[in-house]
């Protein structure tokens, strides 16, 4: 079975990374999705996948330099305001699996706080990044943690860090898979989760290497 991975809730149907989009993965039956996260100025850690806000709002700004005061007055699509990740695993709590992607500078510790603190059991829970230096401070801090290996140019590389830390899956851009590439990272134990695949042509090859699971912002497609 391969498993259906809302991106940033369920993009394709939802305003990205906002508890709307995210209920929206729920009620398509998704088996786990995907948000991002950074730290803003005053503290907390936010759901926003870019380092800037102009994107996904009305607003301008570096999340890092405004405060969740700020970034909550911003409308992130459809009167949805950026949620927080306390937020999200409040709102999502008993009805999906999260996986969480570090992507702002300083995020493990706080992030690590908060999943601890959450009642979440780590079954229900994956941390993900490109900066595999952040994926390390994040295992010194619970080497317990499911972690997710993402890449976007050497899916190989990727698979042999992934097994070097004892990561749960690794997640490369789905162009980069080839079924050697499937067969060889099996072998090592690991999952594979591509992203981001939307087209059904793209989803029907991921089916047919065997993945384990599909990240897509259509996952009512998978």
């Amino acid at each position: 079975m391969v498993l259906r991975i809302g991106h940033r809730g369920a993009a394709g149907h939802e305003p990205e990374n906002t508890l709307l989009s995210l209920k929206k993965a729920v009620e398509l039956g998704c088996d786990m999705t995907e948000i991002d996260v950074h730290v803003c100025a005053s503290g907390e850690v936010v759901v926003i996948h870019d380092e800037e806000v102009y994107r996904t709002t009305e607003g301008t700004g570096f999340v890092s330099q405004m405060s969740l005061d700020a970034l909550k007055a911003l409308d992130a699509g459809k009167g949805e305001t950026i949620p927080t990740l306390e937020e999200v695993l409040s709102a999502l709590k008993g009805k999906i699996q999260l996986v969480v992607e570090l992507k702002g500078k300083g995020t493990p510790a706080p992030v690590h706080g908060i999943l601890e603190n959450s009642g979440w059991s780590k079954e229900s829970l994956m941390v993900q990044s490109f900066d595999w230096n952040m994926l390390e401070e994040y295992l010194e801090l619970d080497p317990e943690m499911r972690i997710g290996v993402l890449a976007h140019e050497n899916a190989f590389h990727a698979a042999r860090y992934a097994s070097k830390v004892d990561a749960y899956c690794v997640n490369p851009l789905h162009h980069l898979i080839r079924k050697t590439f499937i067969t060889k990272t099996h072998k090592k134990g690991l999952k594979i989760f591509p992203w981001t695949v939307n087209e059904p042509d793209d989803i029907a090859r991921m089916k047919d290497f065997g993945v384990d699971g599909i990240i897509s912002d259509f996952p009512d497609l998978i």
